[in-house]
């Protein structure tokens, strides 16, 4: 099987580390022109030197995306370079949670804004292009509690569950135009929000992942690359037939299908 994106290009926000990073990554070795939008100057800078591959172009947009005129003014930058986008792959954003007693309005508005309203933004923004060319590819990176909430996780679960459901409504819209709309539950996936938890959790990190991976059949953490493969596959002409499905990537950890 052939995955090709040659001529294609890519929007990937949060994409100056870890999944972010190595879908950008996988997607420039695989023949597409990136864009990643990040907040962070200095991160950009480096992720573009790691990202880049030979004929590729790859660039970075400072922005916060869940500001919505800061998003709009990365897409304009992204648009000026690129000249079109392909594929956007909505993956900013952490796993916030919370006690539900604790849990304020703030703490949910910021939550939905960084990963619901971003995601609704950028695809709103390029959904007429995409229509316009009968070709488009949108992934929304999730997570697992998406489709099965623990207590305690909110709000990142309600934000993701919001996700998958603007999935399915944009994949029924999008079909018509060949424009495909699909979601990728993250589990537990090797990332830098793990060594931060693990600090804040006053562990090693080699003992907060040991903890974690009891719970997966596989019995090991996955690696960034083997998500990024599967976002490749989707944004590619590969999956052709896929729209509006949620994969769990996460070793079988998920309780439901």
């Amino acid at each position: 099987m052939e995955i090709s994106l040659a001529g294609r290009t890519a929007v990937v926000t949060g994409g100056s580390k870890g999944i972010g990073l190595a879908i950008a990554t996988r997607f420039a070795a695989s023949g597409a022109d990136i864009a990643i939008i990040a907040r962070g100057r200095e991160t950009l800078d480096a992720a573009v030197k790691a990202i880049a591959a030979p004929g590729r172009r790859v660039i970075g947009v400072q922005g916060d995306v869940a500001v919505a005129a800061d998003l709009k003014r990365a897409y304009d930058e992204a648009m000026a370079t690129l000249g079109k986008i392909d594929i956007v792959v909505n993956n900013a954003g952490t796993s916030a949670t919370s006690p539900f007693e604790k849990l304020t309005d703030e703490f949910l508005q910021l939550d939905l804004d960084q990963k619901l309203f971003a995601a609704v933004r950028l695809s709103r923004l390029v959904w007429p292009q995409m229509k316009e060319r009968r070709w488009g590819r949108i992934i929304n990176v999730l997570n697992i509690g998406a489709k099965a909430p623990r207590g305690g996780s909110a709000p990142t679960s309600i934000s993701r569950a919001a996700g998958m459901a603007l999935t399915k409504v944009l994949s029924h819209e999008g079909a018509p135009h060949n424009v495909l709309v699909n979601a990728l539950l993250v589990g537990f996936i090797e990332a830098d929000q793990h060594v931060q938890a693990a600090k804040k959790a006053g562990v090693e990190l080699k003992d907060y992942v040991a903890a974690r991976t009891k719970e997966i059949p596989l019995g090991r953490i996955g690696r960034a690359e083997e998500f990024a493969n599967m976002a490749c596959f989707l944004a590619s002409d590969a999956g052709s037939y896929i729209t509006g499905t949620a994969v769990n990537v996460d070793g079988g950890r998920s309780p439901v299908v």
